[in-house]
This record gives structure tokens, C-alpha cells and sequence, in this order.
């Protein structure tokens, strides 16, 4: 979609909430209630966190998948940056600045990770704009689609670049000491919480400007602490394996689904519900008058009312 007409459509819905907080306010009125107060500048997120939701669980298969693929490789990107400054410089804060740069090539290159989606579609589910089922979908295919890209391109760096080998296990060494345990969970919710805080500022800017800035501030928290999030901590431990790592696929599997699990409480139970609150029910309820809208069996372009 160009810019313009995402501005027409963005220009639209403004009006159209305007006008339903108008007949909001007119109704109370009539009826004597006091009108709950909200703020535009969160409705308006709100709104724009629901469009987006909405377009990502209606994605075709295709699409969806292609949109995972190419956001593993995007963030893999990144992860080498890391790799080789870190290899190069032996400095972790330096290498998390280099990591930015996946963040920013998923900003730009309109691809998303797995953890970016414990918000937007979540929105449009409180908003009756989509179901539960379309979620997992997007959930499951683009978390695999992720892993997929990543391993790829880890694979090709290991064979380009074997010497980051030391560099991959200095990396991983910590997490294999955390196991799973309180300190390994409590960094993964922290790091589900800091993604989703960035989808959020993201759907509150106009241009790509601040959307790069929010990205590369989240980006460089996730590295500089280093803080665990599933998507990048595999990209590194495959790194790790394609180099003949001390621990194996069984090992990373059970450590990936303890980072899932705590990427999910932070970014779903302290941002997404908590900013829905901050919303307030007015918004929500808007939003769930809305006419649901689903995609039309016969053309992935058209959608019909329910």
C-alpha cells in the first residue's frame, strides 16, 4: 500500500471515529450519563494497532509464510552484525549497537517477527475483528518461518565466516547456564515486554522515521543486557550449532519454548493489557461495533460484512 493511500485510509477511519464519538457524546447526553473521557492520541494507536492486526491474521498462507521467511532473514542480519563486532571488537555493548541493524531492516522492509505479533492481533481480537484461530495461525507460521530464515542464513555465516565459532559459544554459554529457571524466564518477559512496547510506539508514529528510532532503541536493549528473546537468542545458538556447539538441537528446543513462554507473559500481560486498560473501554467498545469483516472465499481482495 503506497503512502498516500495508507494516509487516505488512516484520514478516513479518523473521521469516521470522530463521528461515532459525536453520537457517543450525543446519546449520553440524551440519556443523562456522563461521558467517559479517553484520549485521542491513544484511540487513535488503539485504531491504528486494530487496522494492523486485522491485516496480519487475514494474510494468505502464502503471504504469511513469505512475510515470516524474510523477517528471519532480516533480523539474521543483525545477528551476524553482532557476531562479527563482537568477534572482532570483544565488545558486547558495540556489538549490540551493530545488532540494530536487523531492526531496522525490519522496520523498513515491512517484515515482522514472531514476538511482534503479541499485540496488534490481539487488538483486533478484543475488537471482534478477528478470531482466535486466525492468531495461532499467524503465530505458528511466522514463529517457524522465523526459525526457518534464520537457520539458513546462521548455516551460510558458519561457512563463510567459521572463525565465529568462539564468538557463538562466548554467546551462548550464558544461556545454557541459565537453563531453564527464574533468572532465564524473568529476562525472557522483560524481552517480550520491550518488543511489544516498540509495536506500540510504532503504531503511534505517521512516518518511518520514529519507527526506525523506536526500533533501534529496542533493538540495542535486547543486546546490550542481553536481554532473552526466542527469534534472536536461536539465531545465535544456531550459529552455535552450525559450528559444533557443545550442547545439540534437544538442548535448544527445551530452552526456545521456556523463552517463548516468557516472551508471551511480557509482552501479552504487561504492555497488551495493560495499554488496552490505559485505553479505557470506550475505544474498545467503538471498535467492537464495527462490522466484522471477513475475507471473501472466492477473492483474497474482497471482504463482506457479518
Amino acid at each position: 500500500m503506497s503512502e498516500v493511500e495508507q494516509s487516505s485510509e488512516d484520514g478516513e477511519a479518523a473521521a469516521q471515529a470522530t463521528d461515532s464519538r459525536m453520537l457517543d457524546v450525543e446519546r449520553a447526553t440524551k440519556s443523562g450519563r456522563p461521558q467517559p473521557e479517553s484520549d485521542p492520541d491513544l484511540e487513535s494507536t488503539f485504531q491504528a494497532a486494530v487496522r494492523e492486526g486485522t491485516l496480519r491474521v487475514r494474510r494468505s498462507l502464502p503471504t504469511l509464510l513469505a512475510t515470516g521467511l524474510v523477517g528471519g532473514v532480516d533480523v539474521s542480519i543483525g545477528v551476524v552484525a553482532l557476531l562479527i563486532v563482537e568477534h572482532e571488537t570483544g565488545n558486547r555493548l558495540l556489538g549490540a549497537l551493530a545488532f540494530t541493524i536487523g531492526f531496522i531492516a525490519l522496520t523498513l522492509a515491512r517484515s515482522e517477527l514472531f514476538t511482534e505479533n503479541f499485540l496488534v492481533p490481539v487488538a483486533a481480537v478484543i475488537a471482534h475483528q478477528s478470531r482466535i484461530r486466525e492468531v495461532l495461525r499467524l503465530w505458528v507460521g511466522t514463529c517457524v518461518m522465523n526459525l526457518l530464515g534464520g537457520w539458513m542464513v546462521t548455516g551460510l555465516l558458519a561457512i563463510g565466516k567459521p572463525e565465529i565459532a568462539v564468538t557463538a559459544d562466548t554467546i551462548t554459554a550464558p544461556l545454557i547456564d541459565q537453563g531453564v529457571g527464574l533468572r532465564s524466564f524473568a529476562l525472557a518477559v522483560i524481552g517480550g515486554a520491550v518488543i511489544t512496547v516498540m509495536t506500540w510506539m510504532e503504531r503511534n508514529c505517521d512516518t518511518q522515521g520514529p519507527q526506525v528510532v523506536a526500533a533501534v532503541a529496542a533493538g540495542f536493549v535486547l543486546g546490550a543486557v542481553p536481554l532473552n528473546h526466542v527469534i534472536v537468542n536461536s539465531l545465535v545458538m544456531f550459529a552455535a550449532l552450525h559450528t559444533g556447539a557443545a550442547f545439540g538441537y534437544a538442548d535448544y528446543i527445551v530452552l526456545a519454548l521456556w523463552w517463548t513462554l516468557g516472551n508471551m507473559v511480557g509482552g501479552m500481560v504487561l504492555v497488551t493489557l495493560v495499554r488496552l486498560v490505559q485505553v479505557g473501554r470506550g475505544p474498545i467498545e467503538q471498535a467492537r461495533r464495527a462490522p466484522f469483516q471477513r475475507m471473501h472465499a472466492g477473492d483474497p481482495g474482497e471482504v463482506i460484512e457479518e
